[in-house]
């Protein structure tokens, strides 16, 4: 009788005690590399520059789209851009260019 007392007087608090250490170590676990853990920050803050140069390439693009689009829309449209445009359009090139035909990637 007095065996089994004292063993379950200290396997109790032992097992008690594993519990709630598996359980904390848990949240701490989860706390540090979950989806919203602390380690997550960096991967954040990587994909936040990856992101903004991105969106810096696309701004560029935009400009020079419009700034193209801009000398489309004066009274006079000039001669080489509307030409450069219609060989791209069309595909073809003119007599006096030069061609240099390269292997496909």
């Amino acid at each position: 009788m007095v065996v089994r007392t004292r063993f379950r007087s200290i396997l109790i608090p032992v097992v008690l005690f594993l519990l709630s250490g598996a359980s904390g170590g848990y949240f701490v676990w989860h706390a540090l590399n979950g989806d919203r853990g602390l380690n997550a920050k960096v991967a954040y803050e990587a994909k936040i520059k990856e992101l903004s140069a991105e969106l810096n390439e696309l701004v560029a693009a935009r400009e020079r789209l419009e700034r193209r689009v801009g000398m489309m829309q004066t009274d006079q449209v000039e001669r080489d851009l509307l030409d450069e445009e219609a060989r791209l359009v069309l595909g073809r090139v003119g007599k006096s260019d030069l061609v240099i035909l390269t292997a496909p990637e």
